[in-house]
C-alpha cells in the first residue's frame, strides 16, 4: 500500500483532481447531504424521547447495549479491517499521532487558560474534553473516498486505526481521575479500550475475523452508529448548553478550527504528499463521535451536555470540512 503521487504515475489522473470538489455551492450541498444522516438520527432520538412512549428508561437500556457490545464490536472491526503497513505509511502515522496529541493537549489545557478557570466546571470539562479530539469514522471514510478514491479510504483507515487507542485513553483518563477512580481499573474494564487493544493486536499479528463473519460484524457496526446517535439525541438537553458556553466554545473551536490548522502545519513539516495531506486535513475537520456521549453517560457524567456538543459538532462539520479541503488545495 503506497500513499503518494507516485501511485498515479504514467499520466493517470489522481482522483483528488478535478472531481468537482470546488468551494462552490454544489460541493457544500454534498457536504450537507453527507452529514444529514447523523444529524437526522440525533433529532429523531430527541423527538422520540420527548414526544412518544419511548422515554428515558428505554434509552438507558440502549446506551448499555451500545456501550458494552455494539461499539466495541464496531471498533474491533474498524481496526482489523485494513492492515497497518507501518513502514509505508510512517509519515502519515506520525502526522496522525501528532495531530491527536495536539488535540488532547489543547483540550486538557482549556481550564488553565487565563480567564477560563472559573468559567469551566471541572467535571463538565472531564466529560466534554473528548469532543475536541474524537472523530466520526464513518463520515471520514465517506469523505476520503469521495475526495481521493480507494487510496483515500486506505489512508483514512490508517489514521483511524492509529488514533482510536489514544483517543479512548485520553477520553477515559480525566473522568476516571475526577471520579476518584483507579485509571488502570477503568482501562482494564472499559469495553471500548479492550476492543481497541484487541483490534490493534490482531491487526499487527496479521489476524482477522473469517470472511463468513465479516458481514455480521459490519451490520453490528452500522447498528452501533445508528443507535449511538439516537441515544445521543434522546439524552440531549439543549438547556445544558447554556450552562457550559465557554467550555463548549473551547472544545468546538479546537475540533473545527485549530485541529485543521495543526494538520496543515504537520503536513508541511513532515513533507506529506498531496493525497496524504488531503486525508490528514479531512481527518482533522471531522465532526466528533457520538461514542463520547455514551462514554460520559455510562461513567456518570453530564451526558446531556456532551450530547448537545455532539449535535453542534455535526453541524459545524458543514463548515470545517470544506475549509479543510480548501487548505489541502483540493479544487
Amino acid at each position: 500500500m503506497v500513499f503518494g503521487a507516485a501511485h498515479y504515475a504514467h499520466g493517470e489522473r489522481a482522483p483528488w483532481r478535478g472531481r468537482g470538489l470546488g468551494l462552490g455551492y454544489p460541493r457544500r450541498v454534498r457536504d450537507a447531504e453527507l452529514l444529514l444522516p447523523d444529524f437526522s438520527l440525533i433529532l429523531i432520538g430527541y423527538l422520540l424521547c420527548r414526544h412518544t412512549a419511548l422515554d428515558r428508561p428505554l434509552w438507558l437500556a440502549v446506551e448499555k447495549l451500545v456501550y458494552f457490545f455494539l461499539f466495541p464490536v464496531f471498533l474491533f472491526q474498524s481496526i482489523v479491517r485494513t492492515p497497518l503497513d507501518l513502514h509505508a505509511a510512517s509519515a502519515l502515522l506520525a502526522a496522525g499521532l501528532g495531530l491527536m496529541t495536539c488535540g488532547i493537549a489543547l483540550a486538557w489545557a482549556l481550564p488553565h487558560l487565563p480567564g477560563l478557570r472559573r468559567a469551566i466546571d471541572p467535571l463538565d470539562h472531564a466529560a466534554s474534553a473528548q469532543i475536541a479530539f474524537r472523530f466520526n469514522s464513518f463520515i471520514g471514510l465517506a469523505v476520503a473516498e469521495r475526495a481521493l478514491g480507494t487510496p483515500g479510504v486506505q489512508m483514512m483507515a490508517v489514521l483511524i486505526g492509529v488514533s482510536v487507542p489514544l483517543a479512548n485513553l485520553a477520553a477515559v483518563w480525566p473522568m476516571a481521575r475526577h471520579g476518584e477512580r483507579s485509571f488502570a481499573f477503568e482501562i482494564v474494564r472499559n469495553p471500548l479500550i479492550i476492543a481497541t487493544a484487541l483490534g490493534l493486536a490482531a491487526n499487527l499479528a496479521g489476524l482477522g475475523p473469517p470472511a463468513w463473519l465479516q458481514p455480521t460484524l459490519s451490520r453490528i457496526g452500522a447498528s452501533s452508529i445508528a443507535l449511538g446517535l439516537l441515544a445521543a439525541g434522546a439524552g440531549m438537553q439543549l438547556q445544558s448548553l447554556a450552562r457550559g458556553k465557554a467550555l463548549g466554545a473551547g472544545v468546538l473551536a479546537i475540533r473545527h478550527l485549530l485541529q485543521p490548522l495543526a494538520a496543515w502545519l504537520l503536513a508541511r513539516a513532515l513533507h506529506l504528499s498531496a493525497p496524504q495531506t488531503t486525508a490528514l486535513l479531512i481527518f482533522s475537520a471531522l465532526p466528533t463521535s457520538s461514542s463520547g456521549y455514551v462514554l460520559a453517560a455510562r461513567m456518570g457524567y453530564n451526558g446531556a451536555l456532551v450530547a448537545g456538543l455532539v449535535t453542534l459538532s455535526t453541524l459545524l462539520g458543514l463548515l470545517s470540512l470544506p475549509w479543510a479541503l480548501a487548505l489541502a488545495g483540493v479544487r
